[in-house]
């Protein structure tokens, strides 16, 4: 290993590789490894076909949340309009969603000839070879490569260093210097060179070369296949090593969807990890210790250790735990199992403990384990707090327990909480996003959710864009604030976490489906106005609400050597900072 700046490695003739991080790996490694685990079936997933039709019948479905590289709002649309279909296809999609191709505007020529909504177009029939895998459009840093050298003459070598110079304004004026006469000197018009010239240099910033494509797409197949195959153990491994953008709340509700249950914190089943169980209905998701607020590595591990436990004094006098950690799991039902405690219970029967009876036995075992004072003495008297008796106090109800989920583990187990608001959402007419697909284009809906991502990735024309997607229980929405509706309600977007947004439906294939945004309020705040006013006032509300909408006068604007405009603002590093209950990137102000 050495210090050395990469490029100058690369000077002195050393070879440079990157080597990757990929937490993707580890979750599939732990889904294939529970997989053994419960159906002890040994798989090798290099074994497993690529042209499986269940798995790309899923991909193409756009419900890849937790699937490597192509669970983003972006990848979601663009696997919708492009149906891959095979193991090329993949590999074609992850090169396609890259700054290279954004920049030269390939994807739209791209799909319109996949779909057969036009004939692929080629510069010059010298380029059909090179061109025909990806509809005419480049795609990947070897047709750059090519190009240039049957253009040019010059050798796949020179070419490729070619493509690496133009990564500088300076380099980028050199090679048109030698790259325009040369071509013109071989009998290409000059029409020809300067559409060329125009691909190369907008694709010159940053694309894929097919190997790369191809290792990313391999994972994705696989992740993809998992989850197609064995639900239960990806989402296992997917929430164990939480390798994707989304919060792990949004895939616990995912899990939902796809028939997986989601089974809550249990002092005498959860563990370091999730791990699957069987269920009466099929398989469950165990949430385990180290989701607890507070808990550290020694806790869990002694917690673990000593299972199974009798009873609330018998795992505190054998864990150690703090009392802090025990009072969380108090809260979050880890003990509703032991002691039967069922918040469903219509008929709340004398003698019968709660957690909030637990809680006050955990007070009298920490006074008991500490003592009055210096040197006090103990002595049996018949309160020993493992026999206290039920209190009659109330059980907490459904919605103290959700509050306690989110509060202590991220993550909303018992119920989602949107179902909350659901009486409103239902009177209201909100749009669902099971019922997206039936939304025709350019129709006003009204949307809500609980957020779960917010990003502004930088664009062609420089301006800012905030891409918000939100969870409503029934699957993700992904809707789009431009420029001229970013001042009245960006605050509101960043700063609330339950949302009522207001768009248009953008229809760009069979289930390509985004929406723009043209307003956006606190859930919370409508909820009260619905509450005190009722659904007729609301609407009058959100119909009057309605500014013009205004684009920043004088916005900044910076400039790449190939010519891309990107907003100041826009996300150019990896997400963070990284929160429970939703992710937002490094280019969203707030959170």
């Amino acid at each position: 290993m050495s210090q050395f700046d990469k490029d100058d490695v690369e000077h002195m003739g050393l070879l440079k590789l990157d080597v990757l991080g990929v937490r993707m790996q580890s979750s599939i490694a732990h889904t294939v490894a529970e997989i053994q685990r419960t159906k002890g079936a040994t798989l090798e997933l290099e074994q497993v076909p690529l042209d499986d039709p269940a798995t790309y019948e899923l991909i193409a479905s756009t419900r890849t949340l937790g699937c490597f590289q192509i669970e983003s709002p972006g990848q979601r649309e663009l696997v919708g309009k492009f149906g891959p279909e095979t193991f090329n296809d993949l590999i074609i999609d992850i090169s396609l969603f890259r700054p290279g191709p954004v920049k030269s505007d390939m994807i739209n020529p791209f799909l319109r000839a996949r779909q057969g909504w036009s004939t692929p177009q080629f510069v010059h029939e010298d380029l059909r070879p090179i061109l025909e895998e990806t509809q005419g459009v480049v795609v990947f840093h070897e047709q750059g490569m090519r190009i240039v050298s049957v253009m040019t003459g010059c050798s796949l070598a020179e070419a490729d260093e070619t493509r690496r110079s133009m990564n500088t304004q300076v380099g980028i004026d050199d090679v048109r210097t030698w790259f325009y006469p040369t071509v013109l000197r071989r009998g290409y018009s000059l029409e020809v060179v300067e559409k060329v010239w125009d691909i190369l240099r907008s694709f010159a910033s940053f694309g894929f070369c097919k190997a790369h494509a191809a290792a990313f797409a391999l994972p994705t197949y696989q992740s993809a296949w998992l989850k197609t195959h064995h639900p239960a153990a990806f989402y296992a491994g997917i929430l164990t090593f939480d390798p994707g953008m989304y919060p792990k709340r949004l895939i616990l509700d995912d899990a939902r969807h796809f028939g997986v249950e989601i089974l809550g914190i249990d002092i005498n089943r959860s563990t370091q990890v999730y791990e699957v169980e069987p269920t009466p209905t099929g398989e469950g998701v165990r949430v385990p210790f180290f989701e607890v607020k507070g808990i550290n590595t020694h806790e869990v591990e002694r917690l673990v250790a000593g299972q199974p436990y009798q009873s609330l004094s018998d795992a505190w006098n054998r864990s150690g735990i703090a009392r802090p950690t025990a009072e969380h799991l108090v809260l979050t039902g880890a003990f509703d199992q032991l002691y039967d405690i069922d918040r469903n219970r219509s008929v709340r029967e004398r003698g019968h403990l709660t957690r909030r009876d637990l809680l006050l036995q955990l007070a009298d075992l920490d006074r008991r384990s500490r003592g009055d004072g210096p040197g006090q003495l103990l002595l049996d008297l018949g309160d020993d707090p493992a026999t206290t008796l039920a209190s009659g106090l109330p059980e907490m109800t459904l919605g103290e327990s959700v509050r306690a989920e989110l509060d202590l583990l991220g993550l909303d187990v018992s119920k989602h909480v949107v179902e909350f608001f659901r009486p409103m959402l239902t009177e209201l007419g909100i749009t669902r996003a099971e019922q997206l697909l039936n939304c025709r284009s350019e129709q006003e809906i009204y949307i809500a959710g609980v957020k779960v991502a917010t990003q502004t990735p930088p664009i062609r024309n420089g301006k800012r864009v905030i891409f918000l997607t939100l969870d409503d229980a029934t699957g993700p929405l992904d809707a789009t604030f431009f420029e001229d509706f970013q001042v009245p309600y960006a605050s509101t977007v960043f700063s609330s976490w339950l949302l009522l947004v207001r768009g248009h439906v953008r229809r760009t294939g069979p289930r390509g489906v985004s929406i723009r945004a043209t307003g956006a309020w606190e859930l919370g705040a409508v909820h009260e106005h619905w509450r005190a006013a009722g659904a007729d006032a609301v609407r009058q509300a959100l119909m009057s609400d309605r500014p013009v909408g205004v684009e920043s006068a004088g916005s900044r604007v910076l400039v790449h050597a190939s010519g891309f405009r990107v907003s100041p603002y826009a996300d150019v590093l990896p997400a963070g900072p990284v929160t429970k209950l939703w992710h937002s990137s490094p280019g969203s102000s707030g959170w």
